[in-house]
């Protein structure tokens, strides 16, 4: 479970804040999308929920673990897919799995599952063994998604995933981002395509100027037009 108590952050030298007294709760099993135009805040409070960066106000719990005061047992449960989809471009595939694994403890066999059935799903097994400097940028996208699950964390954060991705490639995530919910852990995901948000998240969390505007449980508003929800709050 994630947990977002009156967050706020000021970079330093900003005389405003980025982000000012966000709440929100995101239970097991379930997926919430995170929405905002660029400069919203949006990347400012995944940094913070996954431990990249401080923050001067509130509190962020992963699994009642408070990530500036427990910030190893809460960094062990998030598992991270930045929107740069930064990977060590030297190793191969394979290594790459193998090295963040290492990282946060996966056994042996966690990561040959990782190796052998996710990538196969993502139809990047053929290149494991090849120097990720030699990747596409889809398949760099995809390495840093079988990174992210290697030590299968409670909570899943992804910053924009779906940018870069092929049509197939998409509708395999967004399967994989629901049935992983499925089975009892948490998945944050910011994302501009609204149509994917409606039709993967229970709730959704809206960002303007670096407050949360809104938070809607998509699960009790039946038949919604979500973008025409997403327009009238940011002209609030």
């Amino acid at each position: 479970m994630l947990e977002v108590k009156d967050f706020s952050k000021m970079y330093k030298g900003a005389k405003d804040y980025s982000a000012k007294n966000i709440s929100f709760t995101v239970k097991d099993g379930e997926v919430c999308g995170l929405v905002g135009s660029n400069g919203a805040g949006k990347s400012t409070l995944i940094k913070s929920i996954v431990g990249i960066q401080p923050f001067q106000e509130g509190s962020i719990c992963i699994d009642g673990f408070d990530i500036a005061k427990q910030p190893q047992d809460a960094k062990r449960r998030i598992g991270y897919v930045p929107d740069d989809h930064t990977v060590y471009d030297k190793l191969t595939g394979r290594e790459y799995v193998d090295y963040i694994g290492s990282i946060y403890g996966a056994s042996k066999e966690m990561k040959q599952d990782v190796l052998e059935n996710l990538a196969a799903y993502f139809n990047i097994d053929f290149a494991l063994d090849t120097q990720i400097a030699n990747y596409s940028h889809g398949m760099k996208q995809k390495i840093c998604l079988l990174g992210s699950l290697v030590h299968s964390p409670s909570l899943w954060v992804l910053d924009e995933p779906m940018v870069g991705l092929d049509p197939q490639t998409m509708e395999k995530l967004i399967e994989l981002i629901r049935n992983y919910a499925n089975k009892g852990n948490t998945v944050l995901f910011s994302s501009h395509n609204l149509d994917v948000v409606q039709k993967v998240c229970d709730t959704v969390a809206f960002i303007r100027h670096g407050e949360l505007v809104s938070f809607l449980d998509l699960r009790t508003v039946g038949a919604f037009d979500l973008d025409a929800y997403y327009k009238k709050v940011n002209q609030v």
